[in-house]
């Protein structure tokens, strides 16, 4: 497989190109680094957040928006396809590197650059590494990066600063919702990753799920995000091979289910790595085994996702 980062930067070049069109706005720190605000100052629509997860993805994932329904009124889904869920979701889309500073600086990191690092479990389960002189890091922050946040980054990933692409959003805005919402399908196998079953058994991944109301209270936006995939989120597998553990990947199985996100990140003092990864799963997942059964588990709540969303 080509490098990740190398296909993600012509997804990168794409939202600097268009950076007019889609309201977002790219600029280049003093080290060379590039940001590209998504959703801090810039507006940044759904085209955007669309955008967003095709990088977050490295552009081995088809991402669209479809119409739906919550509560019998019209809302708009983002649907996510692809036929390399290991590496798209896994190795690039899970946002699992966590920036901390002393200069105040906070962010959770998902994308490409992190199979440059590979320092996290997945990397070896699955067996991918990446290579390559561009690190496009997406960060999830209420605050646009600095040289230092780049410095990390280039010095982790073993790249030069100028080949540094920091694509950046905060939770509540139009992009953050849009790129959560498209995360069902990375929830359900990375579950299957963490009851044991091999990733790269996992041959399709499709998955869905509402766009949250947007909020610039980023407690509010965190939870209305993560309610969208635990309440609303839907998925659809393709696997290799039958196991026992598809029952438990989905969020009706924990044993808070129906608790609001929000009292569940105030539980933990809003901090995300406090919060048991066991939480995070979509609602229903349908699980199609290659010359076997199809399995469904867990089921939509359009009531409880009402309820988060605020309506009236």
């Amino acid at each position: 497989m080509e490098s990740i980062n190398r296909t993600a930067i012509e997804l990168v070049d794409e939202a600097l190109d268009f950076a007019g069109e889609l309201d977002v706005a790219g600029y280049e720190l003093d080290n060379g680094a590039t940001v590209i605000d998504f959703g801090i100052d810039a507006t940044g629509g759904v085209e955007a957040g669309l955008l967003l997860t095709e990088i977050q993805t490295a552009g081995l994932a088809s991402v669209n928006t479809r119409m739906g329904e919550v509560a019998d009124a019209p809302r708009g889904y983002v649907e996510l396809s692809t036929d390399h869920p290991a590496v798209a979701l896994l190795c690039s889309q899970k946002a699992g590197w966590e920036l901390a500073f002393e200069n105040g600086f906070e962010g959770l990191g998902s994308g490409p650059a992190r199979a440059l690092v590979g320092q996290e479990a997945e990397f070896e389960r699955v067996g991918y590494y990446d290579t390559s002189e561009f690190a496009t890091l997406a960060i999830e922050s209420t605050t646009l990066p600095d040289e230092t946040v780049a410095e990390h980054v280039a010095d982790l990933a073993e790249v030069d600063p100028e080949g540094v692409f920091l694509p950046t959003y905060a939770t509540g805005s139009t992009a953050g919702s849009v790129s959560t919402a498209a995360r069902a399908a990375e929830l359900a196998v990375f579950r299957l990753l963490e009851l044991g079953y091999e990733p790269t058994d996992v041959l399709h991944a499709s998955g869905s799920a509402p766009i949250a109301p947007v909020t610039r209270d980023e407690g509010e936006a965190m939870g209305r995000t993560n309610d969208a995939l635990a309440y609303g989120g839907e998925v659809h597998l393709q696997v290799a091979r039958d196991d026992d553990r598809f029952e438990r990947i989905v969020s009706t199985v924990r044993d808070d289910y129906g608790t609001p996100f929000v009292e569940v990140f105030e539980e933990a003092d809003w901090d995300f790595y406090e919060v048991p990864e066991s939480v995070f799963a979509p609602a229903q997942v349908t699980v199609d085994v290659v010359d076997g059964p199809v399995y469904t588990v867990g089921e939509t709540d359009e009531e409880l996702l009402a309820e988060s969303f605020g309506y009236r």
